[in-house]
């Protein structure tokens, strides 16, 4: 069997966008695949094909999953990579959505794939979507660095620089085959705050929504992300500011973010708050 499934071939796509998000490294408080689930539901995206993963996952990393009824075996889950179509009829463009975690093995096989697909759907830009954690306030805007093939698409955009090198995940890998391919591609990264990594943050979807919306001229109405990102700002702040020491270390880092640069982090590190502040948030759930 070919690891690329087609499971129909849709027609008519209009200068299609790809846009991608791997769950894992790449998707820091689950920030990226949010984006791309909640544009696949405002769009009403329809899958059309898949990545077979048997030679791509690690099994006991990324493990099927089980689906029960009243005790009896139902459907068993794997860890397919997704390929859906969304039709924007009020844009210039449809899109085409990629979902799924990131593999384990052979890495450029799996990327030459996904180029293979975008090859045959016409598509004319690639896009991922990443979060990072990083010493940041969840009081303050989001901020979003990225990176993109095209010199003038990355200045139209207001992209800030992104100067990390070291390790790197899937989407880097993916870019790289993009390249190769002549496809224009752009990398667009969230960040989020360290201290509450383990809480989904909505707030760094909706973000990386509208910085999308300017890359591929796509609209969408984020008032549902709107409204979760109020939600989870609220619910922070109460968590917050019932520790005196994950209060003062927030302060800092909003400080830090209204006059750069980054003051010294004195005794308190920023990991023992993140700990702290995870360990708090564990027994507030089970109190709830």
């Amino acid at each position: 069997m070919q690891p690329l499934i087609w499971e129909r071939r849709p027609e008519g796509l209009r200068a299609p966008a790809l846009i991608c998000a791997f769950k894992g490294w790449n998707d820091a408080a689950n920030a990226a695949s949010t984006a791309v689930d909640f544009l696949g539901e405002s769009f009403d995206a329809q899958r059309f094909a898949a990545i077979d993963p048997e030679e791509f996952y690690d099994f006991q990393a990324t493990r099927p999953i089980v689906r029960l009824s009243e005790g009896r075996y139902r459907d068993l889950i794997w860890p397919e990579t997704l390929f859906r179509e969304a039709l924007a009829p009020r844009a210039s463009r449809d899109l085409i959505l990629l979902s799924g975690d990131e593999p384990s093995y052979r890495w450029r096989t799996y990327c030459g794939l996904i180029v293979d697909l975008a090859e045959a759907m016409g598509v004319q830009i690639v896009v991922t979507l990443g979060a990072l954690l990083a010493d940041v306030a969840h009081t303050r805007p989001v901020s979003i660095t990225g990176i993109a093939s095209d010199d003038d698409m990355a200045s139209r955009l207001g992209l800030g620089d992104a100067n990390y090198e070291g390790p790197s995940g899937i989407t880097a890998v993916l870019h790289s085959a993009c390249a190769d391919a002549g496809i224009p591609s752009a990398s667009l990264w969230a960040t989020v705050p360290h201290y509450v990594a383990a809480a989904p943050n909505p707030k760094a979807a909706l973000a990386l929504v509208r910085k999308l919306e300017g890359l591929v001229g796509v609209t969408v109405d984020a008032s549902e992300l709107e409204s979760a990102t109020t939600d989870y700002e609220h619910q922070v702040d109460r968590a917050v500011q019932s520790d005196p020491d994950v209060q003062e270390f927030v302060e800092r880092l909003e400080a830090a973010s209204d006059t750069p640069p980054l003051p010294d982090p004195e005794e308190v590190s920023g990991d023992q708050i993140a700990n702290e502040f995870q360990r708090f948030l564990r027994q507030r759930g089970a109190e709830e």
